[in-house]
């Protein structure tokens, strides 16, 4: 028997144009305008203080690809935000994992993991400048104790970039972590059950019944803890303002900040601002692929 398909009444209709015409409004206003707006301004040559640019075509695009420290500054992206992904995802899981347990005083422990997340990350950059500190700070008192010199964070690129980093995980692996937290106490308990009857160890419980119901979670997390770590600004330029040695920890998004108002170069920064929202737009639709793919399997 063929499937009849529903028909929606008028008032069904209006009710939903009602409901979804302002957001739509608003995402044109604030989010799309925008958008084509800066793909617009990357063909010109803009000083941001002057009120006129001169159209110059692909010639941004050109400078992009030639300049010398376009490799370093995506290899500096791309490590900064597989490392936040990755570390912050481990993390928060572990810790969802361990205070999803019956241990006393969670509450506080939850709290306390997921306060790091609403403190703002320049206050966060500044109070991590002590912690890394060389001369006098926490690193720096820790390795002494056990008799090992403490590497000058801000003078090396590589430890310079694992500060900026380890920074931005410990913010943010509270939102991680609640998510998390959310998704493992909404998980099925008969499956769990039904493992603890067969005798199924620990291990081979949570690759085998727990993480397979986290995927969605998981999914959901690996695209907005991306999208969240390629917009990181704030740890960056109290930390290391893009150093050392001139692009040392800079980031595609900390470089539009540099060629826009520093350089007062806005059509080149809106370049580099398009091409980075194509490799978001890439990667976010190579993520939805592939998930689609598991679904099906």
């Amino acid at each position: 028997m063929a499937r009849q398909e529903r028909r929606y009444s008028r008032a069904e209709v209006a009710l939903a144009v009602a409901l979804l015409l302002p957001n739509l409004v608003l995402l044109g206003i604030f989010t799309y305008r925008p958008l084509l707006d800066n793909i617009r301004l990357s063909f010109f040559s803009w000083n941001i203080s002057s009120p006129q640019a001169t159209f110059v075509g692909l010639q941004n695009y050109v400078e992009w690809v030639q300049r010398d420290d376009t490799v370093q500054i995506l290899m500096n992206t791309a490590v900064f935000m597989g490392v936040a992904v990755f570390g912050s995802m481990a993390l928060g899981l572990g810790l969802a994992l361990l205070l999803d347990q019956k241990l006393f005083g969670r509450g506080v422990v939850r709290s306390l993991v997921f306060a790091p997340y609403v403190i703002s990350g320049a206050a966060i950059g500044i109070a991590f400048q002590f912690v890394f500190d060389p001369t006098f700070g926490v690193v720096q008192d820790l390795l002494a104790r056990v008799g090992v010199a403490a590497p000058n964070f801000y003078k090396h690129s590589g430890w310079a970039m694992f500060m900026i980093t380890a920074t931005y995980v410990w913010k943010n692996v509270g939102y991680v972590f609640v998510i998390y937290l959310a998704a493992l106490q909404a998980r099925r308990v008969d499956l769990d059950e039904a493992a603890e009857i067969d005798g199924t160890g620990q291990l081979r419980k949570f690759w085998r019944v727990t993480l397979p119901q986290l995927r969605p979670t998981t999914f959901f997390l690996s695209v907005t803890v991306m999208l969240n770590s390629l917009q990181v600004f704030d740890i960056i330029n109290v930390m290391t303002r893009g150093g050392p040695y001139g692009t040392g920890t800079t980031t595609m998004v900390f470089q539009v900040y540099q060629e826009t108002f520093v350089n007062q170069r806005a059509g080149y920064g809106a370049t580099v601002a398009t091409i980075m929202f194509l490799i978001l737009l890439v990667i976010t639709m190579v993520q939805v692929a592939l998930q689609e793919r598991g679904r099906r399997a």
